[in-house]
């Protein structure tokens, strides 16, 4: 079977998946993406992977466009990631792709930018967070219960550091605590926490009560197995993303994330399976 074609749509500002996530599935150029993307932080991770490893097997990108307001352009991002088709229009590409990655990170956009996709039946990708309010996720549920091909995620479902604890954590014993930590704000990067500590403890959350201000969100979730989680995600806090402590009656581990380049690809594998299987990897009930 010849390679999905996907397309890359949307820009944010602040969000530079346009460029990673075209990257990993399709190559870049090296010198330009070092000297001229607007995210430093990009080419420091890619940089660093063999050329063997780089790419997901089984896509590629073909269109983008970037309607929005990020701080680069789909022309630059062609150049930087090898991506043939620049269009002016995110619907241009319905009819000439497989499926399409929605690369923005504001939540009350998502209904309306997948739309025309889902209506259309191509498979979408929505970049964390798939909304920011209980309406949007009822229309998301919605077009997922009719059988729509929808998925989102953070990356941070796949950190290669905290897999282990997804699959068991009996050597700590009954867990008691657990604590997770953001830079940047709730409404964006929240769900980072968030979706670190959900396939450890699962479902069963009871309360929630943020204590904290809108730059400094000290979140405090009860768990129905006698957990107490704690979430901060405090806007200037970049020194502590991902630090995550397990506690429980017989042990502790302490973690943090580390391997950025690992956990993208690792999520855009899943999708790529996905559109493969038209099995999702994990239940819509997760995200919701």
């Amino acid at each position: 079977m010849s390679d999905f074609r996907l397309a890359i749509l949307g820009c944010s500002v602040g969000n530079g998946h346009p460029y990673s996530w075209s990257a990993m599935f399709n190559g870049y150029d090296r010198e330009r993406m070092t000297k001229e993307c607007p995210f430093p932080g990009i080419p420091a991770y890619l940089n660093k992977e063999p050329s063997e490893n780089l790419r997901v097997a089984g896509a590629k990108v073909t269109h983008i466009c970037c309607t929005g307001n990020g701080e680069f352009t789909a022309e630059h991002v062609s150049q930087c990631a090898h991506i043939p088709q620049v269009v002016q229009n995110p619907t241009d590409v319905i009819g000439h792709v497989d499926a399409v990655l929605i690369a923005t990170d504001i939540g009350d956009e998502h209904v309306e930018r997948a739309r025309p996709f889902v209506e259309a039946g191509v498979p979408v990708f929505i970049d964390k967070p798939l909304v920011n309010n209980a309406d949007d996720l009822k229309v998301f549920a919605k077009w997922v219960a009719e059988g729509k091909p929808i998925m989102s995620s953070s990356a941070m479902r796949y950190a290669k550091e905290f897999h282990p604890y997804h699959r068991s954590t009996n050597e700590l014993g009954d867990l008691r605590f657990l604590s997770i930590t953001t830079p940047k704000s709730w409404e964006a990067y929240g769900i980072h926490a968030l979706e670190s500590v959900y396939p450890i403890v699962g479902p069963g959350f009871l309360s929630v009560r943020n204590t904290g201000t809108p730059e400094r969100n000290i979140v405090h979730i009860k768990h129905r197995r006698g957990v107490d989680l704690v979430v901060v995600a405090s806007a200037d806090m970049y020194g502590g993303f991902g630090c995550l402590q397990i506690c429980g009656t017989h042990g502790k581990v302490q973690l943090a994330f580390s391997d950025t380049f690992f956990a993208f690809r690792s999520q855009l594998e899943a999708f790529v399976g996905f559109l493969s299987s038209g099995i999702p990897p994990y239940p819509i009930s997760e995200t919701v």
